[in-house]
Parts: structure tokens; C-alpha cells; sequence
């Protein structure tokens, strides 16, 4: 989602904007731009399309001053388009925006009965003309900016400049993230800190409600009742070599093969050879979890499709009642909360609009605990919930999740196992599957040689529009998964149904040109599904499963078998994820589509 970097420095701040803006590519945009004051004046230029190409502006036209703001924008109000990029301007005042002003079409008709005339289509420029029009009736940039958010409605984060004061910048924190960078006579504001890696290492993490009020020399942060507060201080030192490619072509194909370490260090500390720590969900978390009798789990997207295989595991080895739902879905509805439920969010960046709506819904609802599964541990997120679990999987660049899944994945499992063994999980059943889950990054590695095969394999599947993805059990959230990543990136059309479903309505699609991919580990399903596999064949349908060695699903005429390591069934989801990504990722190379960054598809979605 749109990408916020601002700063008031001792040097020139243009370079760092445009860097900080690189660097959040990977949310997703569609067009940028960058505000600075010169010599008493406010500079802008602004570009559809990609940073590179307001870089190439900025060659021509260079911008020199020590204070300025710049943003990507991600379209939720006007066509993307250059006079709906950020910043906006009122004469001396410019504005950043993250986020929705729900009640912009009422603030667009107040500033037009002042006397503004909008530029733009956005929501945005209703709030950069307010703060222009307080200014105008005698107060500073931080009482104009105070008397502006008491008008606004919605979810946001706010960088307000204005040539009257140069060297002064405003930041609003309500509902959308917003950062503070700290260094030697440089203060600095972004909606991300991986924004501003390698320019400070100190970051204070704004709290919902506050403004700050920035300055060269610090922060002075005010609550949302104004009053003035001091917020911790965290050092944080991001690895260069974790915002690089590497040798690889994208950051998603880095990020597939990151997995098995990723994985490793999910586990790290959280479980032995004899159990699963119940700790590394919170110190009180073993309390909690003696109580919990049900769990409802809210989420979006990939993380949604974590949720669902979770609900597989935790009813058949826990034996708790488990209900999935969409965060956007769960907001809107009447709710029955069972006693004693627990309730789990999962969030790979942990300021997911929808998720994080949920989670502060549901701590009003009566509900015995909160749990965010998480990637960020500075997310709002993972400051609202009782009980966390930080997945580790280190920055994930490529919108299309792959290694944040297979962490929520393990997450999931080893909370499983904690529930499972508090309520009567024999010890042999428990060290067995113990072993599966310690196998879990070596089977990976394995799993990941099959590469090669797909890639020659891809493409097959290059000029097709349409797929469908079966599985049966816990593996048909993995093809859903494996649907969505092909949508995702290679922008055909992909659906997945449970392949008992086949024959109530699906059938009639699958003929000699649809290609149909079956997720078929060995387990108790197993036979279930090669009986829906051969409605397939027999309609002359192009089936490509995915299976282990030694089953009775061999390569034929019509018939295409990749073959994976032997696994536990408790770990095959996790384990033939892979296969997903890797045939989304080759067949979107093929077609030479943007792979880590999808159109229209943004990283983290901060708006509703």
C-alpha cells in the first residue's frame, strides 16, 4: 500500500526521499512523487508509474532543500494519474497521505464553499486544503494540523510541510502506521523504517492517535487528547543483504528459496526434542490456553488460507472447534461467541486494515484472549494483542506472500501442538509428530529440487487462461493458495474447489484445454481423491498432481506427476506449498509479467 518518507535534515533531503521511496517499492504503487522547500518555496514533481521514472524527472528538474516529503501512491480515490499523485498542495502547504478520509465528499463540498478549487479526485487534497485555511486564520502548522484531524473520519497516516515554517513537519498517526527516524541534527518520518535503513538506526513507532511534531533537532509527540507524551526509543539494524535480490532474478524466488532458514528460525526456542513451548506465545499464555474451549481465526488473503489448514489440525489433533473467517467479512456481521473462545489474527505485516479492525472489534466482544500471529514486531498488530507469535520469516519484498505463509503455517502447527497436549495428546503421538515438525527444514530443502522440473514444465501452462486447483482435507486451502499465487502474478484465472465438489458443477469446465492441478499427498484422503482425479481423465482433462513416490498416481497419457518427499500428513501442507509458488513463479516469468510487483496488488493493505 502507499509509502510514506519525510524529513527535516541538515542536508540535502532529496536523494534520501527518493531512496526511501525505492525501498518501498515492494508495497505496491502506482504512481510517486516528492515535495521540497527551496529557498522559501515548495517544489513538487510528481509521476505516473514507477520511481525510476520520477528519478528521470528529478534529473531534469533537480530539487535541493533540507526539508521535504514524498509518497507512492496506491489508488483508492481517482484513477491513477499524475494530478491524483501525492503530494498535494494548497499554495505554501504540502501533504502525504496513507490511508481513507471517510468523510472526504462532505469535506470537499466545506473547502469549495471556502473558496479551494480540488485539483485531484483524491480524498487527500480535502485535508491539505483545511490545513491551509487554519493556517490562514493565524495558527502554527501543529495547532492547524490538531484542528484538521478533529474533522476527519477514517483510517490514515498525515505528513504535513508548509514554507511558513521550514523547517517543521507534522505526522498523524490514526489507524494507518507511521514511524519516527532519529539521527545527528536529521529527523525523519515514514510509513515503514525499512524506508530509512541505513539512515538512522533509532525509530520510535507512533502510537494510535499521536502527532509528532518534527523538527531537526527531535520529536515532540502529543496523544490523542493532546496532551504530551514520550514514546520508546528502538534501535533496529536491517541487514542489507535482506532488501537485495542476491543472484536472484526477483526477491519472490529469493524469498522461495529462504524458506527452509526461514523455518529454522520459527523454531528456534520454541520447541525441543519432548514438546512445544507453550511460552512462545506470551509469558501468560500457558494460563490462556488451559482455558480456551474454542478459537475463531480472522485473516486476509494468504493468510486466510493459513487460517483454514489451521482449522484441519486443530479439530482433529487438538479436538477444538476451530471457525475461519475473512477479517472484511467478520467486521460486518451480528457474531455468537462460544465461551472461552480464543481469538487469533494472523497478518503478515500486522497493519492489515481489515485484520487489524477485527482484532480491536473482537476485544470488546467478550472474547476469553487475542493472539496476532506476525511477522513485524513493531506492528500495531503485535502492540494490540494479548498473546503473540512472530512467525521470523525477516522482511518478505515480493507482494505474492510465500515464506510469511509457510511461517503462519508452522506458527499455527506448533500452537496446535500446545493445545493438543493440554488436552490429552498421548506422549507417543506427540513425539512423533514432534520429529515431523524438527524435519521440517531439511524436507524443505529437499522439496525445493524439484525447480528445475517445474520450470521446464511451465511453459505448458504459459498460454492457458483458465486453471483449476483440487485438494481434499488440509491440502485444499493449499490449493487455493496455489490459485490464488497464479492469479496473483501470471494474471490467468485460477480456481480451486474441493475435489469431492467436482462433480456439483466444476465438471463442466474441465475439458482437452483445461489444465488441472491436484494436491495429493498420502494420507487418509488419498483414495478419495484419485477417484475424483479420474472424472478428470475421463472428461480429457490435463492433470498435473503433485504426490509422493510410491502411490498409486503414476505419469500417463494425460496425466503429469511431480513427485515430493515423504512427509507426516501433519506437515504436508506446509511441504507442498512449494510446489504452488514455484509453478506461479516460472509461469509468470514466462509471461513476463512484474512478479514482485502485480498489478493493481499491493504488500500491505492499509486501507478497508
Amino acid at each position: 500500500m502507499c509509502g510514506i518518507v519525510a524529513g527535516v535534515a541538515k542536508r540535502n533531503i532529496t536523494p534520501i526521499l527518493l531512496e526511501g521511496l525505492r525501498r518501498l517499492e515492494y508495497r505496491g504503487y502506482d504512481s510517486a512523487g516528492v515535495a521540497v522547500i527551496e529557498n522559501g518555496e515548495i517544489h513538487r514533481v510528481r509521476a505516473l508509474g514507477k520511481v525510476s521514472q520520477l528519478s528521470s524527472l528529478l534529473l531534469q528538474e533537480p530539487v535541493v532543500g533540507s526539508t521535504g516529503i514524498a509518497h507512492t501512491r496506491w489508488a483508492t480515490h481517482g484513477k491513477p494519474s499524475e494530478h491524483n499523485a501525492h503530494p498535494h498542495m494548497s499554495e505554501d502547504v504540502a501533504l502525504v497521505h496513507n490511508g481513507i478520509i471517510e468523510n472526504y465528499a462532505e469535506l470537499r463540498e466545506k473547502i469549495m464553499a471556502l473558496g479551494y478549487e480540488p485539483q485531484s479526485e483524491t480524498d487527500s487534497e480535502t485535508a491539505v486544503h483545511l490545513v491551509h485555511q487554519e493556517l490562514s486564520s493565524g495558527k502554527d502548522l501543529l495547532a492547524a494540523v490538531t484542528a484538521v484531524v478533529a474533522q476527519l473520519t477514517g483510517a490514515y497516516a498525515l505528513v504535513i510541510m508548509s514554507a511558513r515554517e521550514p523547517k517543521r513537519l507534522i505526522g498523524v498517526r490514526c489507524g494507518c502506521p507511521l514511524v519516527v527516524g532519529l539521527g545527528d541534527g536529521d529527523t525523519f518520518l515514514a510509513s515503514d523504517a525499512m524506508a530509512l535503513n541505513g539512515v538512522v538506526d533509532r525509530f520510535i513507532f507512533l502510537e494510535e492517535g499521536d502527532i509528532a511534531d518534527i523538527t531537526p533537532e527531535g520529536v515532540s509527540i502529543y496523544d490523542v487528547k493532546g496532551k504530551k507524551v514520550e514514546r520508546t526509543v528502538r534501535t533496529i539494524q536491517l541487514a542489507a543483504e535482506a532488501i537485495s535480490r542476491g543472484h536472484y532474478r526477483h526477491f519472490m524466488l529469493k524469498e522461495i528459496y529462504e524458506q527452509p532458514q526461514a523455518l529454522s528460525a520459527t523454531l528456534e526456542g520454541r520447541i525441543s526434542s519432548q514438546h512445544v513451548y507453550a511460552e512462545a506465545f506470551g509469558d501468560n499464555a500457558n494460563a490462556i490456553f488451559d482455558k480456551v474451549e474454542n478459537i475463531q481465526i480472522v485473516a486476509c488473503g494468504t493468510s486466510y488460507h493459513a487460517g483454514l489448514v489451521a482449522r484441519y489440525w486443530l479439530e482433529e489433533w487438538a479436538g477444538i472447534a476451530c471457525q475461519v473467517e475473512v477479517a472484511s467479512e467478520f467486521r460486518y456481521r451480528k457474531k455468537v461467541i462460544a465461551p472461552n473462545t480464543l481469538f487469533v489474527v494472523i497478518s503478515q505485516s500486522g497493519e492489515t486494515a481489515d485484520t487489524l479492525a477485527a482484532l480491536t472489534q473482537a476485544k470488546g466482544l467478550g472474547y476469553l484472549a487475542t493472539l496476532a500471529i506476525c511477522n513485524v514486531a513493531e506492528s500495531t498488530m503485535v502492540r494490540e494483542a494479548d498473546l503473540v507469535f512472530m512467525t521470523r520469516a525477516g522482511i518478505e519484498v515480493g507482494v505474492a506472500s510465500t515464506k510469511a505463509f509457510t511461517t503462519q503455517l508452522l506458527g499455527l502447527l506448533l500452537l496446535t501442538m500446545v493445545l493438543a497436549k493440554k488436552r490429552g495428546l498421548d506422549v507417543a503421538t506427540e513425539q512423533s509428530l514432534i520429529q515431523a515438525i524438527l524435519q521440517l527444514p531439511k524436507l524443505m530443502l529437499e522439496t525445493l529440487k524439484i525447480d528445475l522440473a517445474i520450470q521446464q514444465f511451465a511453459p505448458a501452462l504459459a498460454d492457458k487462461e483458465h486453471a483449476l486447483f483440487l485438494g481434499r482435507g488440509a491440502s485444499y486451502p493449499i490449493a487455493m493458495e496455489g490459485a490464488l499465487k497464479l492469479k496473483e502474478i501470471s494474471y490467468i484465472h485460477a480456481e480451486s474447489y474441493a475435489a469431492g465438489e467436482l462433480k456439483h458443477g466444476p465438471l463442466a469446465l474441465v475439458d482437452k484445454t483445461m489444465p488441472v492441478f491436484a494436491v495429493a499427498p498420502s494420507d487418509q484422503l488419498l483414495e478419495k481423491l484419485s477417484s475424483n482425479l479420474q472424472e478428470v481423465r475421463a472428461r480429457g482433462g490435463q492433470l498435473t498432481v503433485f504426490s509422493e513416490k510410491g502411490n498409486n498416481i503414476k505419469n500417463e497419457e494425460g496425466i503429469t506427476v511431480f513427485h515430493l518427499p515423504t512427509v507426516h500428513p501433519i506437515i504436508a501442507p506446509i511441504i507442498y506449498t512449494i510446489p504452488m509458488q514455484l509453478l506461479a513463479y516460472h509461469v509468470a516469468v514466462i509471461k513476463g509479467t512484474d512478479v514482485d510487483q502485480p498489478r493493481n496488488l499491493a504488500k500491505s493493505v492499509t486501507v478497508e
